[in-house]
């Protein structure tokens, strides 16, 4: 986690950093910077994102701007990155799902998550709810087993493609419970949400920024959210632990990545715009009605921050043996 430091403190070292940076991080960027997000629009990474964009346009002075890139559990947008130029003029936003998950999942991503990549820095962190469309009898997740345990591969679930957090996460609830569902791959989970509150699908796990809006209109009802303590968005719904799975547990974050090779200087000082963003009540307020918390740090950090999720999920994505969908 980053250091708390006062804003103008925020401000002063990103001019000194930059002060000290070779010419050509000094003349960065001279032209607009492209940000792949490998989800569909209005998913969990896009809207996140898309407040980071705006936070490093106003700072750096160049537009900042947001291209979509989906499909194949996050790999298509991340590979195409990872073979662009060095030249921080194409930047990745991603998440645990296209850095660590898919690649243990998929044969040939197209990219090495920790070779392809030159980390610049955590950015935020949110909270994954387990929701249902609200029309179904679920009023907790009690009631959600006893069903699929009496009615085995009848519920279906929706997830932002195979290889992702929420198809993951799943998963590992569907071993924790003992119960069969039927898993439907989209190319974007704000895709897999649509069709919850269709009916066309009986729940989703998704993280909880494209959430959030459709739990408080009434179009989807939560059930649990997988964190160790509840959320301030949604403090009368129980963890996971206290519906009796505590080793259901999931963090959606999310972080900005260039192409390896990419002058240390300007990782920099992007890096250095990003936490000075995330100091401001602006870019916190706007993260929380997210339902995400500003995360911010060093690129070593990000770095640290998949190693971790690494071992974590891969000992379960051999358990399950998961194969692309």
């Amino acid at each position: 986690m980053m250091r708390r430091f006062p804003r103008c403190a925020a401000g002063a070292a990103l001019l000194l950093i930059c002060g000290a940076l070779p010419l050509r991080a000094q003349t960065y960027p001279d032209r607009p910077v492209k940000i792949i997000v490998p989800t569909v629009a209005a998913g969990t990474v896009d809207l996140v994102a898309r407040v980071m964009a705006n936070d490093l346009g106003t700072a750096l002075g160049k537009q900042f701007f947001i291209e979509n890139r989906s499909g194949a559990g996050n790999t298509l947008g991340s590979r195409d990155v990872a073979h662009s130029d060095p030249d921080g003029y194409t930047l990745l936003m991603s998440s645990a799902s296209g850095q660590v998950i898919s690649p243990l999942i998929y044969k040939d991503p197209g990219y090495d998550p920790l070779k392809s990549f030159a980390p610049i820095a955590p950015y935020a962190e949110g909270s994954v709810i387990l929701v249902v469309n609200p029309s179904l009898p679920f009023r907790s997740v009690a009631d959600l087993v006893a069903y699929a345990k009496a009615n085995p591969g009848k519920l279906s679930y929706g997830s932002a493609g195979t290889g992702t957090v929420p198809h993951l996460t799943a998963e590992l609830f569907k071993s924790a419970a003992g119960v069969s569902m039927v898993h439907v791959p989209y190319r974007g989970g704000a895709l897999s949400i649509q069709d919850v509150i269709a009916g066309n699908l009986q729940l989703t796990f998704e993280a909880s920024s494209p959430l959030l809006p459709h739990i408080a209109g009434g179009q989807l009802r939560a059930l649990a959210v997988l964190s160790a303590k509840r959320i301030a968005e949604l403090p009368d719904v129980p963890t996971i632990g206290e519906a009796g799975y505590p080793t259901v547990l999931a963090a959606s974050w999310t972080g900005l990545f260039a192409p390896a090779g990419t002058d240390t200087a300007i990782v920099q000082k992007l890096n250095a715009a990003i936490n000075a963003s995330l100091q401001t009540d602006a870019t916190r307020q706007a993260l929380a009605r997210l339902g995400n918390v500003a995360k911010g740090g060093t690129p070593q950090e990000l770095t640290d921050l998949m190693i971790a999720d690494i071992k974590k999920w891969t000992p379960i994505v051999q358990a399950l043996h998961l194969e692309p969908q």
